[in-house]
């Protein structure tokens, strides 16, 4: 490689970051790797670490390789699924479930990402939450497919599912079915699906990806 091209590639590199699909969730330093409520308890989800940790080593421009995992304010699943009175019961709870998380799998704990200016957390995260409190404005699923989330988009719920290639099919369609599920009810209507093929995994791994989604029925509007 040259020195211009290992320079350019440089300046691309990013830390992955393990966080909620909320659509609010804007990472501004870090690539967002989304899963419902950041994981916690997302069954399969050990699974989904050991093929996102495979995918780590097809992605050129990762900064470390090292995974992060970051919570967020005001997350209607973890309210959901921990029965709580409120979000600033959920906001404790999450930072607290988190932590244990990533102390069990091995993975680097940022902080919480506030209602409030892009906040510099631990580990190279920086991010804040951007939609209106109590309010979700989403219309869409994004799923991204080449490396985590590099265009934010406020009108969507994200999904990571740049992992798929490396997982077996039933561990993928229990994982993606259980958040589709859960983001549907939340928005009170059916939603559409839409892909970012976008970013630094190999092409034929992002082939494979999107493939495996149209597999199970998860098509974009054109192709339905």
């Amino acid at each position: 490689m040259s020195e211009k091209n290992h320079l350019a590639n440089q300046a691309t590199q990013q830390p992955l970051v393990i966080a909620c699909g909320d659509e609010g969730v804007q990472i501004n330093a870090g690539r967002r790797l989304a899963f419902l409520g950041a994981g916690f308890r997302l069954e399969g989800f050990d699974q989904v670490l050991v093929a996102l940790r495979e995918m780590t080593k097809s992605c050129s421009a990762i900064e470390d390789g090292q995974l992060r995992i970051v919570a967020s304010e005001e997350n209607a699943y973890i309210k959901e699924i921990l029965d709580l009175n409120d979000f600033d019961e959920a906001n404790a709870s999450m930072q607290q479930h988190l932590q244990i998380l990533a102390d069990k799998e091995h993975l680097l704990y940022a902080g919480i990402l506030p209602f409030a200016d892009p906040l510099e957390l631990e580990n190279g995260i920086k991010g804040h939450m951007v939609r209106p409190r109590n309010i979700h404005i989403a219309n869409k699923i994004c799923f991204t497919l080449a490396g985590g989330e590099t265009t934010y988009n406020l009108g969507q719920y994200l999904i990571s599912a740049d992992w798929l290639s490396f997982a077996e099919l039933d561990l993928v369609k229990k994982v993606i079915d259980f958040q589709v599920k859960f983001y549907e009810k939340l928005a009170k209507r059916p939603l559409q699906f839409v892909f970012e093929d976008q970013g630094d995994l190999p092409e034929e791994i992002v082939a494979k990806n999107k493939a495996i989604l149209l597999s199970l029925g998860y098509n974009l509007p054109a192709d339905v």
